[in-house]
């Protein structure tokens, strides 16, 4: 899906407060990203996506009350057109091809952040998969190039 980058709305889904600020922080140096609301757990992620009705959805794994996999996939039973990009600790291949089989577009890990975090924002939003170039334990055929087609 072709999103052009004029205005867009993002929900942030973390648990912990300071690295919703961080993720805050590298949002706003790109007017146009508009940060629209912040959940701390699964189960608000939902009730925040059907009222804020974000463009894009940036979603940990590790969340409280539901789980980010398994938010991500009723999030899209929700909103099939959802734009999901999974922002994580969580460096593991398996769990990286369980994210994007319930749906997300991306996966990034918290450690590439501060360099991945816009390119892959560029690259979800144009309906291209995105997975951070630090993920260890993925075959160099499953990961490279970072944009999956």
């Amino acid at each position: 899906m072709l999103t052009p980058l004029a205005s867009i709305r993002i929900l942030v889904v973390d648990d912990f407060a300071p690295w919703r600020h961080s993720v805050r922080l590298m949002l706003q140096t790109h007017s146009e990203l508009q940060l629209v609301g912040e959940a701390s757990d699964g189960l608000e992620a939902l009730q925040k996506t059907k009222e804020l009705q974000p463009d894009l959805i940036l979603l940990d794994i590790g969340l409280p009350r539901l789980n980010g996999i398994e938010a991500a996939r009723q999030i899209r039973q929700l909103v099939p057109t959802m734009t999901i990009l999974f922002l994580t600790l969580v460096n593991d291949a398996d769990v990286m091809q369980a994210a994007l089989s319930s749906g997300a577009n991306g996966y990034v890990l918290k450690s590439d952040a501060g360099r991945e975090l816009w390119p892959a924002i560029q690259a979800v939003l144009q309906g291209e998969q995105y997975v951070s170039s630090g993920l260890t334990g993925c075959r160099q055929i499953d990961c490279s190039p970072i944009l999956l087609n």
